[in-house]
């Protein structure tokens, strides 16, 4: 037979757990995502959840994880980069996790990178932000205005107008379409920047391996696309008509906004355009590219000083 001191040790130790589950189960019951699943569900309710209560208090300090995301580099979750959902199968309740916001971006942005080298771009523009901007000219404050105001009202697929950043060398003409593509992030959609000269040369390459066709509808069926220094490369007939002519007239047909940084205006992107290597000067062909661009862009100049020559 158990001593006293035994039995009231071991009914110490119950009473102690109990009052602790009954405080979790508080805890639990007060969680709005919990309240929410409860009242969808009423087979489950206050009587017959402790069986479920520590799977529910899993699901409750992971997602309070996720609503003070630190990133996804510091992520607390047991699973970095996942959050758990509550569901029910065979009248069972389950915990599952399915991959973050967070993580997706990761995910396609690495998928992105496999598939095409041209969208390397540098930690800077990866992180830029619109408070980071420098708004030490008017020019550039305007244009930070512009491309804010883009990102917040970017709408692919009902509204296929995009920016076309013009200015010379070093402005800031990337580091703020970095800031779009980020405050788009924020908002989940998907957007990617293209390195121009370096996607052209590319794409002239997987023409040995066959992956040319899958490079070009992976970029003209993004939702927002940033052509980066349009102009900078070395023109061709194919170039022209059968990349850059099929990514833009695919985009116009599906309202998917298309975004360039240039050191070229316009006109002088026209000029550029109708010179290839073989086919000599084509006006005609490199008048259709700029009506597309000219139409589904807002001309916006960026001046200042060279941001580069300060670093």
């Amino acid at each position: 037979m158990d001593s006293i001191d035994a039995s009231l040790h071991h009914f110490m130790n119950k009473k102690e757990w109990q009052e602790r589950f009954e405080k979790v189960k508080k805890e639990v019951l007060m969680d709005k995502r919990i309240q929410s699943f409860l009242k969808e569900h009423p087979a489950w309710n206050e009587d017959t959840l402790d069986r479920d209560l520590m799977k529910l208090y899993e699901y409750k300090k992971e997602r309070e994880n996720c609503d003070f995301c630190p990133g996804l580099k510091r992520c607390p979750n047991m699973m970095k980069g996942y959050q758990p959902v509550i569901a029910v199968e065979n009248d069972q309740l389950l915990i599952r996790y399915q991959s973050c916001t967070l993580k997706r971006q990761e995910e396609e942005r690495k998928k992105q990178q496999s598939l095409m080298k041209s969208m390397y771009i540098p930690k800077e523009i990866l992180e830029a932000t619109f408070d980071s901007i420098d708004q030490d000219h008017k020019s550039r404050l305007a244009a930070s205005n512009k491309c804010l105001q883009f990102a917040m009202e970017a709408n692919p697929g009902k509204d296929g107008k995009g920016l076309y950043l013009c200015g010379k060398f070093g402005v800031g003409k990337t580091y703020m379409m970095g800031a779009i593509v980020n405050e788009l992030a924020a908002r989940n959609i998907p957007s990617m920047i293209v390195y121009v000269p370096d996607f052209f040369r590319e794409l002239k390459q997987s023409v040995t391996d066959g992956t040319v066709q899958e490079k070009i509808d992976y970029v003209k069926k993004m939702d927002v696309l940033i052509l980066d220094d349009i102009g900078a490369e070395t023109i061709s007939a194919w170039i022209r008509d059968d990349v850059l002519g099929v990514i833009l007239q695919y985009r116009m047909m599906e309202k998917l906004p298309t975004l360039y940084t240039s050191n070229y205006d316009y006109d002088e992107l026209e000029e550029h355009l109708s010179y290839s290597q073989k086919g000599g000067i084509e006006r005609l062909k490199a008048k259709r590219i700029m009506e597309r661009i000219r139409h589904l862009t807002t001309f916006v100049f960026v001046d200042g000083k060279n941001r580069r020559e300060s670093l």
